[in-house]
């Protein structure tokens, strides 16, 4: 496994082909596509113990497994790699959003009825899609540095508090950037906070449930791909699709 500092182990992870990033990179944009067109449209809400009705948006759910992703690209193919699929996340939310555009104002068939509910789930306004993709870019990078610098302060060890950690700055950026950009002045300051802080707890607690699962997905990749990078001299600029 890739451990040597040196140029010439850094210049060979880079030109190597890998069995399953491919697949990797197609999850972590399919979830994250899905959770900002699928999730957001709905308002659910679950009775808890103690705590009664508890309302949400269904993607909160959902859109944590793109910082799992990020954390099992990040830990095993090192953080240029992970920039390059979170560069292709960008593109095909914002393609995405274009063309959400462009078909909600198409003007529909005389006897198509269902106009209203179309402009309902794929309408939102540009301020929550640039809202989104802000909180996005900015807290996926986030989570990336932070944890390649974790993992090579660490030596590699303590793959499960990086994790943690890497989600809660990451995680923590989206939600302090995308709540008061997409909601600022339309919401009260105390809901929004409230609603800023128990969608970032959410967020950090389904990372936490689903740690053993992405420990597990980490260690096999690590083994079948025979790599594991460490970004002791990687350029941490975002701007870039360099591998």
């Amino acid at each position: 496994m890739n451990k040597t500092p040196s140029a010439t182990a850094s210049q060979s992870n880079m030109q190597r082909s890998y069995r399953y990033y491919e697949l990797v990179m197609v999850g972590f944009v399919a979830v994250y596509l899905c959770s900002n067109l699928i999730g957001p449209a709905k308002a659910a809400q679950i009775q808890l113990p103690f705590i009664g009705a508890f309302t949400f948006g269904a993607g909160v759910l959902f859109f944590p497994l793109s910082y799992v992703f990020g954390d099992i690209l990040t830990e095993v193919y090192g953080y240029a790699r992970a920039r390059k699929v979170i560069w292709a996340g960008f593109g095909a939310m914002l393609f995405a959003a274009i063309m959400a555009t462009v078909v909600v104002a198409l003007p529909p068939a005389p006897d198509w009825p269902n106009q209203g509910a179309y402009e309902t789930v794929f309408g939102q306004t540009w301020r929550i899609v640039a809202a989104s993709m802000t909180a996005y870019f900015c807290g996926e990078f986030v989570n990336s540095y932070v944890l390649a610098k974790m993992k090579v302060a660490a030596d590699g060890k303590r793959m499960g508090v990086r994790f943690v950690v890497s989600t809660v700055f990451g995680e923590g950026v989206d939600s302090l950037l995308f709540y008061p950009i997409a909601f600022y002045g339309m919401w009260g300051n105390d809901l929004l906070l409230k609603v800023m802080a128990a969608q970032w707890g959410l967020k950090v607690l389904v990372e936490i449930v689903m740690l053993p699962a992405t420990i597990a997905i980490v260690n096999a990749l690590k083994k079948a791909e025979t790599e594991d990078y460490y970004d002791r001299d990687t350029a941490f600029t975002p701007f870039s699709l360099k591998t």
